[in-house]
């Protein structure tokens, strides 16, 4: 089976402009919050320097990425070696994530009930539609792909493993977050994605609100080929159950399996159907 992977960002200033946008620019100092640990938040935004495509990061790519000054960021690669949420490579002299890290995650992928019952769903529908069938949920300005079921029988799948980042305003996930937010909510993320890229805005908009009267009108929003030329995808938030948080069912493939009738006429009707056949699980437990 061949398998399409996402193109890699080469900008390592990503993370400090998403740290921006999202936060404001005194989100890792805490600006003038006295509840707020700067420390602990040096540290987590340290973690969350690595991405999937770096094996190894130095203090000095660590300290381009968070804005740090890089004495700061030694002192905080070594207690965070030390706790084992990093591993030091003595020949490198660079960093790569530890197994405590791996154990945060594993924790909450394993806890999360709607998953549980997710998943037989979502394979059954990515079989059936020779696709692949996620969910995911917000991650500052960008969607995080928490599962992914995909078909037995396709030649050729879209790759997502859990942990993938994917934009929120050209992906049928991202769009399908939007669609489940409430209206002030929607709004302060529309802004910040507008403030992050101004130059695509007026396009991104666009396609936002026609996703929005989609959903309105259909249940579920498309991207056809939005985000790349070359996939198509329908998606449907879940809306939260008991405390969890907001997640987003989607189904995508390359836009030469997955036609645009297709998701409008079939796979999106039966993407309504499976997340509120989640829903009406989860709302049992």
């Amino acid at each position: 089976m061949n398998e399409i992977s996402d193109s890699a960002m080469t900008d390592d200033s990503q993370h400090r402009l998403e740290l921006t946008a999202s936060f404001g620019l005194d989100a890792v100092d805490g600006g003038k919050d006295r509840q707020f640990v700067t420390a602990l938040a040096r540290g987590l935004e340290v973690l969350r320097c690595f991405k999937p495509r770096d094996r190894h990061l130095g203090n000095q790519d660590i300290a381009e990425r968070t804005g740090l000054p890089k004495p700061t960021v030694s002192r905080l690669t070594y207690t965070l070696t030390r706790m084992g949420y990093l591993y030091h490579d003595e020949k490198l002299g660079k960093y790569q994530l530890g197994t405590g890290v791996l154990s945060l995650g594993f924790s909450l992928l394993t806890n999360m009930d709607v998953l549980k019952i997710a998943r037989p769903l979502m394979q059954e529908l990515a079989d059936y539609s020779h696709t692949v069938v996620s969910v995911g949920t917000r991650d500052r300005l960008g969607m995080i792909y928490l599962d992914g079921r995909h078909s037995t029988e396709a030649t050729v799948s879209l790759r997502r493993e859990p942990g993938t980042r994917v934009p929120i305003a050209t992906t049928a996930m991202g769009r399908a977050l939007l669609c489940g937010l409430s209206e002030a909510e929607r709004d302060q993320l529309m802004d910040d994605i507008r403030r992050r890229n101004p130059a695509e805005w007026t396009t991104h908009k666009a396609g936002i609100e026609q996703s929005l009267r989609d959903y309105q009108e259909r249940g579920f929003c498309l991207s056809i080929g939005d985000w790349r030329s070359d996939v198509n995808a329908v998606g449907v938030p879940m809306l939260p159950i008991a405390g969890s948080r907001l997640l987003t069912f989607n189904c995508a493939a390359p836009s030469f399996v997955l036609r645009q009738h297709m998701l409008e006429d079939d796979i999106g009707p039966r993407l309504v159907n499976l997340v509120r056949t989640i829903e009406a699980e989860a709302a049992r437990y």
